[in-house]
């Protein structure tokens, strides 16, 4: 990819904080490449407080094609989109932002439908199934979502925020696409395990869920 690197590269930032453990840099530019497309995907560590500031000096970037959003940055990014998807717009949350005609940015939340493709890839079947889910912020909102689309039975939800916990449980009730409810780190009875928290990224993290527990029978597609 270098040697075709220009000054007609479009630029692809993922910004976050941290950043240290993104595979999308390597997956995007190799895939940019496989399409013949010129651009390159760029690890940006930016931290919480400097989103504002980060948003403000790219906006007049015109090579920049699009941006990817990790943590912590979901939820605050979407209130600097000027138009959003139908799934952002009911978590408020976004994972890419792409360039309007006027230079503003639109908001997609990808991650759910995402996350669910690859279940699918791994033989989960989540229709019809009890699913735990432990993490209920940006990226685990819009992967409740995307399993309710999917026909989950029940799902159950378990994040040490209990206000962003509830929050997320009425809005979801409300869809009517299936139960939901609130309940503790406990696998028993579950069809499928997800871990939708930051615990994993690190050699020292805790397991999201206490590793006995866990029956043959489950599938963690984390």
């Amino acid at each position: 990819m270098l040697e075709k690197l220009s000054g007609e590269t479009l630029l692809y930032p993922i910004i976050g904080d941290p950043i240290s453990f993104v595979k999308s840099p390597q997956n995007m530019t190799a895939e940019f490449e496989r399409r013949g497309h010129n651009g390159i995907c760029v690890p940006m560590k930016v931290p919480d407080r400097a989103l504002e500031d980060f948003v403000r000096a790219v906006r007049p970037v015109i090579n920049i094609g699009g941006l990817l959003v990790t943590m912590p940055h979901k939820n605050a990014m979407f209130a600097h989109c000027a138009s959003s998807s139908e799934t952002s717009k009911l978590l408020g949350v976004v994972s890419i932002a792409k360039r309007n005609q006027d230079g503003t940015w639109h908001g997609e939340m990808l991650d759910g439908i995402a996350f669910v493709s690859a279940m699918k890839q791994q033989d989960a079947k989540p229709e019809g199934a009890r699913i735990l889910q432990v993490g209920a912020g940006g990226a685990g909102s819009a992967i409740a979502v995307a399993l309710l689309d999917a026909g989950v039975r029940e799902l159950v939800l378990h994040d040490t925020n209990q206000p962003r916990l509830h929050e997320l449980i009425k809005l979801l009730s409300e869809l009517g696409r299936g139960s939901v409810v609130a309940g503790p780190p406990d696998p028993d009875g579950c069809d499928i395990i997800v871990n939708a928290t930051p615990m994993g990224m690190h050699a020292k993290d805790p397991l999201p869920v206490e590793a006995h527990l866990l029956a043959p029978r489950c599938l963690s597609p984390t």
